[in-house]
C-alpha cells in the first residue's frame, strides 16, 4: 500500500488540491457575498502570508525569501500581481455575481490557455490530441453557459454575461500568473516562491484599495466574524494548503496530469452547490461539466 502511495504521491497530492480548490471555492462565495470580494482578497492574502511565513521559518530556517535571486524576484512578482491581483479580483467578483461552480468550470480553460501561452513564451509543443481537447474543453463549457430559447431559436446565455467575462478574465490572469512562476521559480524553493507572489499580492491589493477607497469596507469585513471564519478557512485551504500541495504534485508527477486532476473542481462543486447553495443543477450542466474534464484530460495524454 505505501508503495502505491508513493508511486502516485504528485496523483494523490493532486487530489487532494482539487479537494481544496473546492472548500475555497465555497468559502470564498460566501464571504464574497457577504463582505465584498476586494475585502476577501486582501484578507485571504494577509492569512496566507502570515501562514507561509511561519511554515518557511521552520522549513527554511528563514522568514522572508531572502535568498531569491532578482530574476526570480521580478517574474514572481510579475506572477503574483497577475494571477493573485489582477487573476482572482476578477475571479471573486464572478463569485459574487454568476456562484463559484459556473466561475471554476470557466476556470477550466486555465489549462488549454496555460499550453498556448508555454508554446508561444517558451516553445512548449501542443500535440494534435492536445488541440482536439482543447476544442472539447471549450464545447463542454458551451454546453453549460449557453441555452437555446425555445420560442425564437436564438442561443443565449444562461448566466450574466459580466459574470462569464469575470470568471475568464480570472482564467487569464491564472493563466498568465502559472506560465510566469513557472519562469521565475525555475529550481527555486516552491513555497518561498509563493511567498514572493504572495508579497507582491498585498501591496498590489493595497493599491487598488486605496485607488478605489475601499479601506472602510476592508475594516468592517474584519468585524464581520462569520466572514472572517469563512475567510479563515478558505485561506488555510486556498493559498496555503492548496498551493502548496499543488506545488507538491508538479513535483512527483507530470504538469498535464496535475492540472487535469486538479480541474475536477467544477465537478466536486455540483453536490456542494446543490446541498449548501441550493442551486438547482440541470443535467445539461453535469454533461456539459463532464465533457469538459474530457477535453481537459486529452490535453495531457
Amino acid at each position: 500500500m505505501s508503495h502505491m502511495f508513493e508511486s502516485h504521491l504528485g496523483e494523490m497530492a493532486a487530489l487532494a488540491t482539487a479537494v481544496c480548490w473546492t472548500i475555497t471555492a465555497v468559502t470564498f462565495e460566501t464571504a464574497g457575498k457577504k463582505v465584498g470580494s476586494i475585502s476577501v482578497n486582501l484578507i485571504r492574502l494577509i492569512f496566507a502570508f502570515t501562514l507561509i511565513s511561519i511554515y518557511n521559518l521552520f522549513s527554511r530556517g528563514m522568514i522572508l525569501p531572502i535568498d531569491a535571486s532578482s530574476s526570480a524576484w521580478l517574474w514572481l512578482t510579475f506572477s503574483g500581481i497577475i494571477g493573485f491581483v489582477i487573476g482572482d479580483l476578477f475571479l471573486f467578483q464572478a463569485f459574487v455575481v454568476v456562484g463559484s461552480r459556473i466561475s471554476m468550470l470557466i476556470m477550466s480553460t486555465v489549462p488549454p490557455i496555460t499550453a498556448i501561452t508555454g508554446f508561444i513564451i517558451m516553445g512548449e509543443r501542443i500535440t494534435p490530441l492536445g488541440l482536439a481537447g482543447m476544442l472539447i474543453t471549450i464545447v463542454g463549457i458551451g454546453i453549460v453557459i449557453l441555452t437555446k430559447n425555445p420560442d425564437d431559436k436564438k442561443v443565449r446565455l444562461s448566466h450574466p454575461i459580466k459574470g462569464l467575462v469575470y470568471a475568464f478574465i480570472g482564467a487569464l490572469g491564472q493563466a498568465f500568473g502559472l506560465v510566469f512562476s513557472k519562469f521565475g521559480m525555475g529550481s527555486y524553493d516552491p513555497f518561498a516562491a509563493t511567498q514572493i507572489r504572495i508579497i507582491a499580492a498585498i501591496i498590489g491589493f493595497s493599491i487598488v484599495i486605496t485607488i478605489s477607497r475601499n479601506w472602510g469596507k476592508v475594516f468592517v469585513a474584519f468585524k464581520d466574524m462569520r466572514a472572517m471564519k469563512y475567510i479563515s478557512i478558505g485561506s488555510l485551504f486556498g493559498p496555503f494548503v492548496g498551493v502548496s500541495l499543488s506545488l507538491l504534485a508538479v513535483q512527483h508527477a507530470s504538469t498535464g496530469i496535475v492540472s487535469t486532476i486538479t480541474s475536477i473542481t467544477p465537478i466536486l462543486l455540483i453536490p456542494v452547490s446543490i446541498i449548501i447553495f441550493k442551486e438547482k443543477v440541470i443535467p445539461k450542466e453535469i454533461f456539459g461539466a463532464i465533457i469538459t474534464l474530457l477535453g481537459i484530460s486529452l490535453l495531457f495524454i
